[in-house]
């Protein structure tokens, strides 16, 4: 059994943001070794945030991020389950770090739910009609679809979207973020501004 040290624990708290006990806890589960003990803080986490989920957010802040120059501007609405919370630096960090993956990502939808079921259709259909789909054998036209669907969600959905220049997800951010803060988080709505935009 590897000896759990301050430093130790010191390093896995400045590397995941979790609490003390959490990564003392961690890294005695997975005897000392650093990536077992995030990947086992990872797994915590999530299944934390997926408890809350549930839980109802009225507070929060409204956002917003211009872009340098003026011609390109995001409002956003990112609810919490208290206003303490939400006056939290870590929470504002949070709200203008997806204000900033909106302007420069131009997502339309927060998550795949919120895509209209008429849209949806649509783009499935599209897909399916697709030459180069109805050239493949039938029985596996419809993964060919459902796998160009999760590339286009990558596109739109906001909660699906790759943050910045890490291998996780919007959705992926908040959920960390709820696990760390405690509170249930979720991205309300959000409005892009670009100057001379469908005119």
């Amino acid at each position: 059994m590897a000896e759990i040290t301050a430093a130790l624990v010191k390093d896995l708290r400045d590397r995941t943001g979790a609490g003390f006990m959490d990564c003392k806890k961690a890294l005695a589960e997975n005897d000392g070794d650093m990536d077992k003990a995030i990947e086992w803080l990872k797994a915590k986490g999530v299944a934390k945030a997926a408890g809350k989920a549930g839980r109802e957010a009225r507070e929060g802040l409204i956002g917003q991020y211009i872009h340098a120059g003026g011609k390109l501007g995001v409002l956003i609405e990112v609810n919490s389950e208290t206003d303490f919370v939400a006056r939290n630096d870590e929470f504002q960090k949070l709200v203008r770090d997806i204000a900033m993956q909106v302007a420069g990502m131009a997502p339309s939808y927060v998550t795949i739910d919120d895509i209209p079921a008429e849209e949806l259709a649509a783009k499935k259909a599209e897909l399916l009609a697709d030459e180069a789909t109805q050239n493949k054998p039938e029985e596996i036209r419809e993964r060919i679809v459902e796998g160009q669907l999760s590339k286009w969600y990558k596109e739109v959905v906001l909660y699906e979207q790759t943050f910045r220049d890490t291998e996780m997800t919007v959705g992926d951010l908040v959920t960390e973020a709820v696990a760390r803060i405690g509170e249930n988080i979720r991205v309300r709505r959000f409005v892009r501004y670009q100057v001379g935009e469908a005119l």
